[in-house]
């Protein structure tokens, strides 16, 4: 690995699933024979509000808290542009790497009418200014295209692994995401995790 520890931050709205593909990639990590410690916060989730998971992934015996100091985060996974923008901002540096996912999920002042949402493409931009290294996914688009749009949040974890950033093997993703799934959605979630996978490396 890069960095040790190296922290990850899953960033999202409740309901996008970034909770879970926290847990896969610490699943896969742990199988891999790293260290892992994972922390969560969570904003007012059941009304789509920010969900935050940190991962930190590690060798050796030294013990490392759940969250990642402000500043700190090596990779940052957005699961929607706007929340990926706030946490970048708060807990990104210029050596920091974005994934983001394009597709916008509007909070309810916005669907209500009293606020507007950001153009994308000045986020992606501004974004892509700040960082290291920026990767745009059409992961919704992609996890349509396999099967379901609830498999976004495999798509992203495909696009993690893809950066090939922490010393996990395919494999090892690929193994823990066929266990958690029931057996009539394994299919459908490998396919999504290499398609997001694919989209980075292309």
């Amino acid at each position: 690995m890069e960095k040790q520890p190296y922290n990850l931050i899953f960033a999202g709205v409740g309901g996008q699933g970034n909770v879970i593909a926290s847990k896969l990639t610490a699943l896969a990590a742990v199988d891999a024979g790293l260290k892992v410690t994972v922390g969560e916060t969570f904003g007012a989730s059941q009304r789509g509000g920010t969900v935050m998971s940190h991962v930190r992934v590690f060798q050796g015996d030294k013990l490392v808290g759940p969250l990642i100091p402000r500043g700190r985060a090596h990779l940052i996974i957005g699961f929607e542009p706007l929340d990926t923008l706030r946490i970048l901002l708060a807990y990104g540096s210029r050596h920091t790497k974005v994934i983001v996912n394009d597709r916008p999920v509007y909070p309810l002042n916005v669907l209500a009418g009293d606020a507007e949402y950001p153009d994308v493409d000045k986020m992606i931009s501004t974004m892509s200014e700040m960082v290291e290294d920026l990767k745009v996914v059409k992961a919704t688009d992609l996890a349509f295209q396999a099967g379901s749009a609830l498999a976004t949040n495999i798509v992203m974890v495909g696009a993690l692994a893809g950066l090939n950033c922490l010393a996990i093997p395919t494999g090892k993703f690929e193994a823990v995401i066929a266990n958690f799934f029931k057996p009539q959605f394994k299919d459908m979630n490998i396919r999504a995790f290499k398609l997001g996978m694919k989209a980075v490396r292309e």
